[in-house]
């Protein structure tokens, strides 16, 4: 497996305005399991490790920020906030593309297909970061990277199968039904579809790295297509 070298890791240093203690956590922060080494060190535990000290700093903000709130508008707004999709824009605005070692079997980084990849890194950047630097510098790297978007109203949106549930109950009465049609690709880098059917309407499919994820996207884009969310 390839690392980074000094240049393109002090680029990246500078990028995320972190200078790190430890230069072999920051490798394997970028490290998919597709390029392992002999170390077999990928990024999987320092993401389930960025994934909680995301969830933290984000409710803190917006505990702080929303201070009349209840804690179903906060919950709307964390689950936005942490999701893939914002984890993996954020990742996008950053160019971690560039940075994230990867196997030849893992390519074209900035595809859809590949967001929750790159959504990854960045929970998996975060926990390094926290590890090598502490909470406080943990916290700046998100405010710095999450702070406006706490604010934007698609915050408010919530989860596309909460809201497709609800919807097909008052409009239908019945409950979505979701199907994996599809399971392909390597064990550490799985893609699943999944159809999503309401009532009588023509069904939708997601396509991702986990089944909830695609149930998610399944039912997001059945919600856009109904004119149920707006799609701007």
């Amino acid at each position: 497996m390839k690392r980074l070298g000094d240049h393109e890791r002090a680029r990246l240093e500078a990028r995320i305005g972190i200078v790190f203690k430890d230069k072999a956590r920051l490798d394997r922060a970028l490290t998919h399991a597709s390029a392992l080494g002999p170390d077999r060190a990928n990024y999987e535990r320092l993401e389930f490790l960025g994934d909680r000290v995301l969830g933290l700093c984000i409710a803190e903000l917006l505990f702080k920020r929303f201070s009349e709130a209840r804690e179903g508008e906060l919950s709307v707004r964390l689950n936005q906030l942490v999701s893939a999709e914002t984890c993996a824009l954020v990742a996008d605005e950053l160019g971690l593309h560039a940075f994230i070692r990867t196997g030849s079997d893992v390519k074209k980084l900035t595809s859809r297909r590949m967001a929750n990849v790159r959504a990854d890194v960045m929970e998996s950047l975060i926990g390094a970061i926290y590890l090598d630097q502490g909470l406080e510098a943990a916290r700046g790297f998100i405010l710095a990277n999450w702070e406006e978007r706490s604010v934007e109203t698609a915050a408010l949106r919530r989860d596309a199968k909460t809201e497709l549930q609800e919807w097909s109950h008052a409009r239908f009465a019945a409950t979505p039904a979701y199907t994996v049609t599809d399971r392909s690709g390597p064990d550490h880098d799985p893609s699943f579809t999944v159809r999503v059917t309401v009532g009588n309407l023509a069904p939708e499919t997601g396509t991702s790295r986990s089944k909830r994820a695609a149930e998610q996207e399944a039912a997001g884009r059945l919600l856009e297509r109904e004119k149920v969310w707006s799609t701007q």
